[in-house]
Protein backbone atom coordinates (compact mmCIF):
# COMPACT_ATOMS: atom_id res chain seq x y z
CA UNK A 1 0.00 0.00 0.00
CA UNK A 2 1.28 3.45 -0.91
CA UNK A 3 0.35 7.16 0.01
CA UNK A 4 0.20 9.23 -2.81
CA UNK A 5 1.11 13.00 -2.70
CA UNK A 6 -0.74 15.36 -5.61
CA UNK A 7 -0.61 18.94 -5.51
CA UNK A 8 -0.18 21.07 -8.82
CA UNK A 9 2.21 24.37 -8.54
CA UNK A 10 3.71 22.96 -5.11
CA UNK A 11 6.57 21.35 -4.07
CA UNK A 12 5.33 18.06 -2.05
CA UNK A 13 8.85 17.10 -0.91
CA UNK A 14 8.55 18.80 2.10
CA UNK A 15 5.54 16.84 2.79
CA UNK A 16 7.38 13.52 2.25
CA UNK A 17 10.15 13.95 3.80
CA UNK A 18 8.23 14.93 7.18
CA UNK A 19 5.85 11.81 6.74
CA UNK A 20 8.82 9.59 6.50
CA UNK A 21 10.28 10.95 9.70
CA UNK A 22 7.28 10.09 11.33
CA UNK A 23 7.20 6.60 9.82
CA UNK A 24 10.70 5.44 7.94
CA UNK A 25 8.30 2.44 6.77
CA UNK A 26 5.71 3.73 5.05
CA UNK A 27 5.81 3.71 0.77
CA UNK A 28 5.15 7.53 0.08
CA UNK A 29 4.92 8.54 -3.63
CA UNK A 30 4.63 12.26 -5.54
CA UNK A 31 2.70 12.54 -8.31
CA UNK A 32 3.00 12.17 -11.23
CA UNK A 33 6.31 9.73 -10.40
CA UNK A 34 3.83 6.76 -9.49
CA UNK A 35 4.93 3.16 -9.90
CA UNK A 36 2.41 1.50 -9.58
CA UNK A 37 -1.43 2.76 -9.69
CA UNK A 38 -3.05 -0.47 -7.90
CA UNK A 39 -0.39 0.06 -4.78
CA UNK A 40 -2.46 3.56 -4.25
CA UNK A 41 -4.98 3.43 -1.70
CA UNK A 42 -4.31 6.76 -0.02
CA UNK A 43 -4.39 9.93 -1.57
CA UNK A 44 -3.35 13.26 -0.15
CA UNK A 45 -4.81 16.36 -2.69
CA UNK A 46 -4.33 19.92 -3.68
CA UNK A 47 -5.26 21.47 -7.04
CA UNK A 48 -5.49 18.14 -8.41
CA UNK A 49 -5.34 17.85 -12.19
CA UNK A 50 -9.02 16.65 -12.75
CA UNK A 51 -10.52 13.00 -13.26
CA UNK A 52 -7.12 12.07 -11.61
CA UNK A 53 -8.36 9.68 -9.76
CA UNK A 54 -10.07 7.38 -11.75
CA UNK A 55 -5.90 5.71 -12.20
CA UNK A 56 -6.51 4.39 -8.81
CA UNK A 57 -8.71 1.49 -8.67
CA UNK A 58 -7.65 0.62 -4.98
CA UNK A 59 -8.11 3.97 -3.39
CA UNK A 60 -9.91 4.22 -0.55
CA UNK A 61 -9.36 7.45 0.87
CA UNK A 62 -8.44 10.87 -0.03
CA UNK A 63 -7.34 14.09 2.72
CA UNK A 64 -7.36 17.29 1.52
CA UNK A 65 -4.36 19.50 1.97
CA UNK A 66 -6.05 22.06 3.89
CA UNK A 67 -9.56 22.48 5.04
CA UNK A 68 -11.13 23.16 2.45
CA UNK A 69 -12.48 19.94 0.51
CA UNK A 70 -14.46 21.45 -2.75
CA UNK A 71 -11.56 20.64 -4.77
CA UNK A 72 -12.64 17.17 -3.96
CA UNK A 73 -16.04 16.55 -4.11
CA UNK A 74 -16.21 18.40 -7.11
CA UNK A 75 -14.31 15.88 -8.82
CA UNK A 76 -16.41 13.79 -10.60
CA UNK A 77 -13.47 11.06 -10.76
CA UNK A 78 -13.90 10.11 -7.07
CA UNK A 79 -16.24 7.58 -6.55
CA UNK A 80 -19.08 7.76 -3.24
CA UNK A 81 -17.28 4.81 -1.64
CA UNK A 82 -13.63 7.02 -1.56
CA UNK A 83 -13.51 8.72 1.86
CA UNK A 84 -12.68 11.94 2.07
CA UNK A 85 -10.72 14.12 5.13
CA UNK A 86 -9.21 17.25 5.74
CA UNK A 87 -7.22 19.07 7.51
CA UNK A 88 -7.41 21.01 11.01
CA UNK A 89 -4.62 22.13 13.23
CA UNK A 90 -3.72 24.90 15.30
CA UNK A 91 -1.59 26.30 13.39
CA UNK A 92 -4.14 27.33 10.33
CA UNK A 93 -6.09 29.10 12.53
CA UNK A 94 -3.83 31.03 14.60
CA UNK A 95 -2.53 32.11 10.44
CA UNK A 96 -5.92 32.76 9.51
CA UNK A 97 -6.80 34.86 12.65
CA UNK A 98 -3.45 37.01 12.37
CA UNK A 99 -4.43 37.86 8.23
CA UNK A 100 -8.00 38.78 8.76
CA UNK A 101 -6.63 40.74 11.59
CA UNK A 102 -4.09 42.87 9.63
CA UNK A 103 -6.57 43.28 7.27
CA UNK A 104 -9.05 44.52 9.41
CA UNK A 105 -6.36 46.79 11.51
CA UNK A 106 -5.26 48.10 7.85
CA UNK A 107 -8.49 48.86 6.42
CA UNK A 108 -9.22 50.18 10.04
CA UNK A 109 -6.20 52.68 10.27
CA UNK A 110 -6.59 53.22 5.82
CA UNK A 111 -3.08 51.75 5.64
CA UNK A 112 -3.36 51.33 1.86
CA UNK A 113 -4.06 55.05 1.38
CA UNK A 114 -0.33 56.00 2.68
CA UNK A 115 1.09 53.45 1.10
CA UNK A 116 -0.52 54.85 -2.09
CA UNK A 117 0.62 58.47 -0.79
CA UNK A 118 4.16 57.63 -0.23
CA UNK A 119 4.66 56.32 -3.85
CA UNK A 120 3.40 60.05 -4.60
CA UNK A 121 5.86 61.82 -2.23
CA UNK A 122 2.71 62.84 -0.24
CA UNK A 123 2.39 64.23 3.64
CA UNK A 124 -0.97 63.85 5.23
CA UNK A 125 -2.54 62.55 8.09
CA UNK A 126 -6.17 60.49 7.28
CA UNK A 127 -9.11 60.61 9.26
CA UNK A 128 -9.67 56.39 10.63
CA UNK A 129 -12.60 55.13 11.81
CA UNK A 130 -13.15 54.56 15.92
CA UNK A 131 -13.59 50.85 16.42
CA UNK A 132 -16.56 51.70 17.65
CA UNK A 133 -17.81 52.65 13.65
CA UNK A 134 -17.36 49.49 12.39
CA UNK A 135 -18.51 46.01 13.07
CA UNK A 136 -17.12 42.93 11.43
CA UNK A 137 -18.90 40.14 9.84
CA UNK A 138 -17.57 36.58 9.66
CA UNK A 139 -19.60 34.43 7.61
CA UNK A 140 -18.98 30.93 8.72
CA UNK A 141 -17.90 30.24 12.43
CA UNK A 142 -16.35 26.88 12.03
CA UNK A 143 -12.88 25.85 13.65
CA UNK A 144 -11.14 28.90 11.63
CA UNK A 145 -13.83 31.04 11.81
CA UNK A 146 -14.47 30.99 15.73
CA UNK A 147 -11.14 31.48 16.40
CA UNK A 148 -11.19 34.85 14.01
CA UNK A 149 -13.67 36.00 15.39
CA UNK A 150 -12.40 35.67 18.87
CA UNK A 151 -9.69 36.89 18.08
CA UNK A 152 -11.45 40.24 16.60
CA UNK A 153 -13.11 40.53 19.47
CA UNK A 154 -10.30 40.26 21.57
CA UNK A 155 -8.72 43.04 20.13
CA UNK A 156 -11.58 45.78 20.82
CA UNK A 157 -13.95 45.39 17.44
CA UNK A 158 -17.50 44.77 17.33
CA UNK A 159 -18.23 41.12 15.77
CA UNK A 160 -21.09 39.23 14.44
CA UNK A 161 -21.38 36.15 13.04
CA UNK A 162 -23.47 34.19 10.59
CA UNK A 163 -23.70 30.73 10.15
CA UNK A 164 -26.06 27.19 9.92
CA UNK A 165 -26.93 27.63 13.37
CA UNK A 166 -26.61 29.97 16.35
CA UNK A 167 -23.04 29.82 18.32
CA UNK A 168 -22.29 30.51 21.60
CA UNK A 169 -19.29 32.91 21.40
CA UNK A 170 -18.03 35.63 24.25
CA UNK A 171 -18.95 38.99 23.03
CA UNK A 172 -19.87 38.14 19.40
CA UNK A 173 -23.46 38.56 18.07
CA UNK A 174 -24.44 35.48 16.08
CA UNK A 175 -26.81 35.28 13.76
CA UNK A 176 -28.50 32.10 12.05
CA UNK A 177 -28.98 30.68 8.74
CA UNK A 178 -32.22 32.46 7.96
CA UNK A 179 -31.15 35.69 9.56
CA UNK A 180 -28.87 36.73 6.96
CA UNK A 181 -30.01 39.78 5.95
CA UNK A 182 -29.89 41.20 9.22
CA UNK A 183 -26.74 39.88 9.60
CA UNK A 184 -25.20 41.96 6.39
CA UNK A 185 -26.91 44.97 7.30
CA UNK A 186 -25.40 45.12 10.56
CA UNK A 187 -22.39 44.21 9.00
CA UNK A 188 -19.63 47.05 7.91
CA UNK A 189 -16.16 44.54 7.04
CA UNK A 190 -18.07 41.23 5.43
CA UNK A 191 -14.89 38.26 5.91
CA UNK A 192 -16.32 35.73 4.11
CA UNK A 193 -14.81 32.26 5.73
CA UNK A 194 -17.47 29.48 4.29
CA UNK A 195 -17.39 26.31 3.28
CA UNK A 196 -17.67 25.88 -1.01
CA UNK A 197 -21.06 24.32 -1.28
CA UNK A 198 -24.28 24.96 -3.78
CA UNK A 199 -25.53 26.73 -1.15
CA UNK A 200 -22.39 29.43 -0.95
CA UNK A 201 -21.58 29.33 -4.54
CA UNK A 202 -21.48 33.15 -5.65
CA UNK A 203 -23.10 34.56 -2.00
CA UNK A 204 -20.74 37.05 -2.24
CA UNK A 205 -22.79 39.31 -4.92
CA UNK A 206 -24.45 42.99 -5.91
CA UNK A 207 -27.66 42.02 -3.89
CA UNK A 208 -25.62 41.41 -0.70
CA UNK A 209 -23.21 44.36 -0.87
CA UNK A 210 -26.01 46.60 -1.33
CA UNK A 211 -27.29 45.37 2.18
CA UNK A 212 -24.24 46.04 3.98
CA UNK A 213 -23.40 48.70 6.47
CA UNK A 214 -21.33 51.70 5.03
CA UNK A 215 -18.95 52.09 4.91
CA UNK A 216 -18.93 48.95 3.54
CA UNK A 217 -15.25 46.56 2.85
CA UNK A 218 -14.89 42.70 1.85
CA UNK A 219 -12.28 40.15 2.76
CA UNK A 220 -12.43 36.94 1.11
CA UNK A 221 -9.92 33.95 2.62
CA UNK A 222 -12.55 31.16 1.93
CA UNK A 223 -12.83 30.71 -2.24
CA UNK A 224 -12.86 32.57 -5.12
CA UNK A 225 -16.24 30.99 -6.60
CA UNK A 226 -17.47 32.46 -3.35
CA UNK A 227 -17.47 35.53 -5.34
CA UNK A 228 -18.90 37.27 -8.09
CA UNK A 229 -16.14 39.17 -9.50
CA UNK A 230 -17.89 41.55 -11.99
CA UNK A 231 -20.57 42.29 -9.11
CA UNK A 232 -17.67 43.44 -6.96
CA UNK A 233 -15.79 45.56 -9.66
CA UNK A 234 -18.99 47.20 -10.19
CA UNK A 235 -19.54 47.45 -5.98
CA UNK A 236 -16.01 49.56 -6.24
CA UNK A 237 -16.80 51.69 -9.28
CA UNK A 238 -20.22 53.15 -7.52
CA UNK A 239 -19.02 53.11 -4.11
CA UNK A 240 -20.99 50.44 -2.56
CA UNK A 241 -17.68 48.96 -1.53
CA UNK A 242 -15.01 50.48 -0.07
CA UNK A 243 -12.25 48.15 -0.54
CA UNK A 244 -11.50 44.22 -0.81
CA UNK A 245 -8.89 42.58 0.26
CA UNK A 246 -8.82 39.24 -1.33
CA UNK A 247 -6.84 35.84 -0.99
CA UNK A 248 -8.26 33.47 -3.04
CA UNK A 249 -9.20 33.61 -6.95
CA UNK A 250 -11.78 31.32 -9.16
CA UNK A 251 -8.30 30.74 -11.07
CA UNK A 252 -4.86 30.71 -9.12
CA UNK A 253 -2.67 31.52 -9.93
CA UNK A 254 -4.16 34.91 -10.90
CA UNK A 255 -3.91 35.64 -14.78
CA UNK A 256 -1.50 38.42 -15.74
CA UNK A 257 -5.05 39.78 -17.77
CA UNK A 258 -7.12 39.66 -14.82
CA UNK A 259 -9.22 43.18 -14.04
CA UNK A 260 -8.47 43.11 -10.50
CA UNK A 261 -4.06 43.67 -11.01
CA UNK A 262 -5.45 47.10 -12.15
CA UNK A 263 -7.57 47.91 -9.65
CA UNK A 264 -6.29 50.35 -6.74
CA UNK A 265 -9.01 49.44 -4.38
CA UNK A 266 -8.55 45.92 -4.20
CA UNK A 267 -5.53 44.21 -2.34
CA UNK A 268 -4.34 40.53 -3.41
CA UNK A 269 -2.30 38.25 -1.87
CA UNK A 270 -1.39 34.80 -3.46
CA UNK A 271 -3.68 32.83 -1.04
CA UNK A 272 -1.39 32.47 1.64
CA UNK A 273 -3.68 33.68 4.94
CA UNK A 274 -3.44 30.21 6.09
CA UNK A 275 -0.55 27.59 5.09
CA UNK A 276 -0.04 24.26 5.83
CA UNK A 277 2.53 22.92 7.93
CA UNK A 278 4.47 19.65 7.04
CA UNK A 279 5.30 18.57 9.77
CA UNK A 280 1.55 18.75 11.65
CA UNK A 281 0.10 17.15 8.32
CA UNK A 282 2.57 14.41 8.61
CA UNK A 283 1.40 13.94 12.02
CA UNK A 284 -2.50 13.59 10.99
CA UNK A 285 -1.76 12.14 8.00
CA UNK A 286 0.25 8.49 9.48
CA UNK A 287 -2.41 8.49 12.15
CA UNK A 288 -4.85 8.42 9.48
CA UNK A 289 -3.03 6.21 7.02
CA UNK A 290 -2.70 3.70 10.02
CA UNK A 291 -6.43 4.10 10.91
CA UNK A 292 -7.36 3.15 6.98
CA UNK A 293 -5.38 0.12 7.32
CA UNK A 294 -6.90 -1.03 10.59
CA UNK A 295 -10.36 -0.47 9.23
CA UNK A 296 -10.93 2.46 12.17
CA UNK A 297 -12.79 5.68 11.79
CA UNK A 298 -10.88 8.43 10.06
CA UNK A 299 -9.96 11.90 12.47
CA UNK A 300 -11.94 14.63 10.15
CA UNK A 301 -13.82 12.86 7.93
CA UNK A 302 -16.21 15.17 5.66
CA UNK A 303 -19.73 14.72 4.95
CA UNK A 304 -20.47 14.86 1.13
CA UNK A 305 -23.84 16.23 1.83
CA UNK A 306 -22.96 19.10 4.11
CA UNK A 307 -19.79 19.93 1.94
CA UNK A 308 -17.13 19.83 5.25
Amino acid sequence: MSLLLVAQHRDMKPFRDAILEQDSNMDVEIWPEVQDPRRVQFAVAWNQPKNLFGQYPNLKAISSLGAGVDHLLADSSIPDSIRITRFVAPSLSDQMSDYVLTAVLNLFRKTEEYYRQQKQGEWKAVPFFSKNDLTAGIMGLGELGRDTAERLQMNGFNVNGWSKSKKEIDGVRSYSEDELNEFISATNILVCMLPLTNQTKEILDLKLFKMMKQPAFLINVARGEHLVEEDLIYALDTGLISRAVLDVFCKEPLPDSHPFWSREKITITPHIASLTNPKEVAELLVENYKRLLSGMELLYEVDREKGY
